[in-house]
């Protein structure tokens, strides 16, 4: 693991005052930021809490309206919906609940901003990269409050929020900013007199759907490349982790990208959702979530304007540890896989195979190493485990739990509710998990840790695919 964590200086402020356009203190924004390289996911347990600005455990919330042709919208219908700080249960704010109707003008914004002759199709490529640092530049900026403002919406420590996807998020956009200017057209011999070359264009319209477990992560991979390429984009955002995009729509306003470039509809999957997979003057949808939405995000745009689609879907990952392995690392390792994020990862090392030998210490070891694990206040700069997202996603997995201990397998640890706020689920170890199980086959997307025994490693690459 290598680190190089070094001071830098404060980011000058290059805009309007944040304290005049969103109500919020700046006393934050001035704190020295550390630069991180070589950055493992796990790399938060080797940073004490002096190596970390403080969080704000109170954010103030940003505009929660719809972000259309950089103006505030209300949704067509007047609705909203609450937001609900999963650590505490509580609502937190109200959003616009955005439908059909808005993702139509947020489309529209987006066409126009496309057509031939706007100013975006104009812009230089070099300058498109400058727009993608600039935005960069005010993330890292505002990068404690973004992080307290995830942490608030989403429920995970804030330690990962600022240190993992903070320091991602800033460096997507910078470094697609760099391709905004490398992607280039090719010349093919031909016979006789005739010239033939290859041109690449934009898509044109990009629909992102965004889910709720790496909200401003998941927003940068695919709003980054969208506009360094020279789409337009409309984003749905998860209903759950509303804030934090909204907070983004801000910054986007203030770099001066032209308006209708970017557009953020917030609102439920099965209504602003649906709506972009049907519309038929968008050109491309980005989904990240469930299988069975992919399946039908996929179906839809083939049955509408035959859109193209990209799917990032959900797993379930393995692992094999073999008689001959370090111990304290498999354990260690396989535990970062499961529980990071809360288990809510699309691709978690959710199965472990253990050979027969080792089993019974690696069993003993990970039920050690899960009740060590630090549940609780996400704000807390020494927390390892905040809740899950929302009642829903606790109550599923709860569920789980209940159906793996009826099929046979064997609880270890955890399985219960931590407290009676919010939505706290204590790390769990399954032992005796057989592969026809349903905690073996479908994905939990939780912590808890399902462990399997195997004799021979023919049989467990079997057994794996």
């Amino acid at each position: 693991m290598l680190l190089d964590i070094q001071e830098a200086p404060p980011l000058p402020h290059q805009g309007p005052d944040p304290a005049k356009t969103t109500g919020r203190s700046t006393q934050h924004a001035a704190l020295p930021l550390p630069r991180l390289f070589a950055l493992h996911h796990s790399a938060t347990q080797y940073f004490s809490a002096a190596a970390l600005p403080s969080p704000i455990p109170n954010p103030d919330i940003p505009d929660n309206q719809l972000f259309i042709s950089n103006e505030w919208h209300d949704a067509v219908s007047k609705k909203t919906f609450p937001t609900v700080s999963p650590a505490m249960g509580e609502v937190i704010g109200h959003v616009a609940e955005g439908d059909w109707a808005d993702v139509d003008l947020a489309a529209k914004a987006a066409r126009a901003a496309f057509r031939l002759g706007s100013p975006w199709r104009w812009m230089d490529a070099l300058k498109r990269g400058w727009l993608l640092n600039h935005l960069a530049d005010l993330v890292e900026r505002d990068r404690v409050y973004l992080a307290s403002l995830e942490t608030l919406d989403n429920g995970k420590p804030f330690q990962e929020s600022y240190v993992l996807d903070l320091d991602e998020v800033i460096k997507v956009y910078r470094y697609f900013a760099g391709w905004a200017d490398k992607w280039h057209s090719k010349t093919i011999p031909m016979d006789g007199e005739h010239f033939c070359f290859t041109r690449h264009e934009p898509v044109g319209v990009c629909c992102q759907i965004i889910p709720w477990n790496f909200p401003l992560v998941m927003q940068s991979w695919k709003l980054a490349l969208a506009l360094a390429m020279g789409n337009t984009v409309v984003t749905k955002v998860a209903e759950q982790t509303p804030l934090s995009a909204l907070y983004l729509a801000s910054l986007i306003k203030e770099v001066g990208l032209p308006p209708g470039l970017v557009n953020i509809v917030t609102g439920y999957g099965p209504t602003a959702g649906a709506a972009i997979a049907h519309h038929m003057d968008i050109d491309k949808v980005a989904f990240t979530g469930s299988t069975k939405v992919g399946h039908l995000i996929q179906k839809v745009a083939g049955n509408s304007s035959l859109k193209r689609v990209t799917l990032e879907l959900g797993g379930k990952s393995l692992s094999i540890v073999l008689a001959d392995a370090d111990m304290d690392h498999a354990v260690e390792q396989r535990q970062e896989a499961l529980f990071f994020n809360m288990g809510q990862c699309c691709c978690p090392g959710s199965r472990t195979f253990i050979e027969e030998s080792i089993c019974d210490e690696f069993l003993e070891r990970t039920v050690e190493k899960a009740k060590q694990r630090r549940v609780g206040n996400p704000f807390d700069l020494d927390t390892q485990q905040g809740p899950q997202v929302d009642r829903e996603r606790f109550e599923r997995i709860l569920g789980y739990i209940q159906l793996g201990q009826k099929e046979g397998a064997k609880l270890l640890c955890g399985g219960e509710h931590f407290r009676e706020q919010g939505f706290f689920i204590k790390p769990t170890v399954f032992g005796g998990v057989q592969d026809d199980m349903r905690i073996a086959r479908e994905d939990i997307f939780g912590p808890v840790q399902p462990l399997f025994k195997f004799k021979k490693i023919e049989e467990v690459i079997e057994r794996a695919d």
